[in-house]
C-alpha cells in the first residue's frame, strides 16, 4: 500500500509540474480577450439564478403534491403523475439554461 501511495503522489507531482508550461498566454491574445472573465462570471450568476428558481419551483410542486395527496388519497396516483411531469419540465428548463451558459461563454 505504501508503494502505491508513493507512486500516486509521484505521478501527481509530475503531472502538476507539467502544467506550468501552459500557464502563460501571449500578450496579444490576452489583450483581445479581456472580457472573457466577466462573461464567465455573468454566466455563472445567471445560471445560479436559474438553479435557485428551479429548486424553489420543484419544492413548491413537491409540497403541493404532498398536500393534495393528504387531502384526497384516492387521487394520489394522478397527482403523482402530474407532479413528475411538472418536475421534468422544470428540470429541462434548468438544463436549457446550462446549455445557454455553455454556448455564450
Amino acid at each position: 500500500m505504501r508503494k502505491l501511495n508513493l507512486f500516486l503522489f509521484a505521478t501527481a507531482a509530475v503531472l502538476m509540474s507539467a502544467m506550468t508550461a501552459f500557464a502563460q498566454t501571449p500578450a496579444a491574445e490576452h489583450a483581445a480577450d479581456s472580457g472573457a472573465g466577466l462573461k464567465a462570471i455573468a454566466a455563472g450568476v445567471g445560471f445560479a439564478i436559474a438553479v435557485v428558481g428551479g429548486a424553489l419551483g420543484q419544492s413548491r410542486i413537491g409540497a403541493a403534491a404532498c398536500e393534495g395527496a393528504a387531502r384526497n388519497p384516492g387521487a394520489a396516483a394522478k397527482i403523482q403523475t402530474m407532479m413528475i411531469l411538472g418536475l421534468a419540465l422544470i428540470e429541462s428548463l434548468v438544463l436549457f439554461a446550462l446549455l445557454v451558459v455553455f454556448a455564450k461563454v
